[in-house]
């Protein structure tokens, strides 16, 4: 199943780390995953939240479910996220293991 990691970015200082953990664990779990936080590396500079948030719900378009990372309920991002998941039907996990 290729799944997209959703989670807080903005306002956090170790989102580079907690994603990349998620990603090892749902490789692990025998996914295929989009981690969002190796796209933001590539955006130009200037780009505003509307632009990251088009790019997440283009690479969400691709994949079959999203797994929500613990504190995502804080990240406005990622609630966006979650409400685009829930208009495509997409299965939501909250639990990587």
């Amino acid at each position: 199943m290729r799944i997209y990691i959703s989670g807080a970015i903005t306002g956090t200082t170790d989102y580079e780390e907690r994603f990349r953990e998620a990603e090892k664990k749902l490789i692990k779990a025998g996914h295929k995953v989009i981690n969002p936080v190796k796209v933001n590396g590539v955006m130009p500079d200037g780009a505003t939240h509307e632009d990251y948030m088009t790019m997440s719900f283009a690479m969400m378009d691709i994949c079959d479910a999203v797994y929500f990372m613990p504190g995502w309920q804080q990240s406005r991002g990622a609630n966006q996220e979650y409400g685009y998941a829930i208009a495509k039907n997409m299965p939501r996990y909250f639990n990587c293991e």
